[in-house]
């Protein structure tokens, strides 16, 4: 079994590498349908529909062209590479809608910004 340092881990919006990355999130869930009926002893479900959403933040740079394409509202392709991109490496990829793009910035410290995101069909799953 392999595990993997998060150093490695990148972000593609489109074709472009999101430079100054510090951390990045997803989470994928299913929602679930009762269909129980009077009669029975337990509850039953069926699978609905999933959806999945995610964040990233970085140090900010004007310069970034994947930064810049990050705005909200925007929708954009996006992929998680957590191991990296070389060949053979497995990332997720999907469409997704900006819903939230804040930065903050402290005397003694780094500019940063955040990124919020909503995915727009599925989060697929691919190796490098």
């Amino acid at each position: 079994m392999a595990n993997h340092v998060g150093k490695d881990g990148l972000i593609k919006i489109g074709s472009d590498t999101l430079g100054e990355l510090r951390t990045w999130s997803y989470s994928v869930s299913g929602e679930v349908i009762e269909d129980s009926v009077m009669g029975d002893t337990a509850r039953t479900y069926k699978p609905g529909l999933t959806t999945w959403s995610g964040s990233a933040e970085a140090w900010w740079d004007e310069s970034d062209t994947a930064q810049t394409a990050l705005t909200a509202g925007a929708e954009i392709t996006l992929a998680f590479y957590p191991e990296g991109a070389d060949t053979g490496d497995t990332y997720y990829s999907g469409s997704a809608v900006v819903t939230e793009v804040s930065s903050t910035a402290a005397m003694d410290g780094m500019v940063e910004i955040s990124f919020s995101f909503t995915g727009s069909g599925a989060l697929t799953s691919a190796t490098a």
